[in-house]
């Protein structure tokens, strides 16, 4: 744990991909929490409350949209910048994660510097 590194929450399912964030964020600088499932991620926010939360779409238990609403509903949690990653890149599927509240959309392939720079702007922004 880094102690003053800013805290960014990671949730996907895939392995790989959960591989590649946190190797990506962690070298930028960010400590990683990271979750296997919109429950775990939930649990983790409300135990830990990071900078930035980066959530799949797609995951067992609650997906990233249902996580999403969870955390805009929540007064203590409703400004948390939240990335939505996802191989769903249909216009509709992109229009609902910014009518949830997405901070931004990230389509899956990605390249992991944009994501470092999309990160490190929304902690900028906040």
């Amino acid at each position: 744990m880094r102690g003053d590194a800013p805290l960014v929450l990671v949730a996907d399912d895939a392995d790989d991909i959960l591989a590649l964030v946190e190797a990506t964020l962690s070298r930028a600088g960010y400590e990683v929490l990271s979750a296997r499932d919109g429950e775990a991620a939930l649990d983790l926010i409300g135990k830990r409350r990071p900078s930035v939360a980066v959530l799949d779409v797609s995951m067992p238990k609650l997906d990233g949209l249902e996580v999403l609403r969870r955390i805009r509903d929540d007064p203590a949690l409703a400004d948390l910048p939240v990335v939505l990653l996802s191989a769903r890149a249909q216009e509709a599927d992109i229009e609902l994660g910014y009518a949830l509240g997405a901070s931004t959309y990230v389509r899956k392939p990605f390249s992991p510097r944009e994501l470092a720079s999309i990160v490190r702007e929304l902690l900028a922004n906040a």
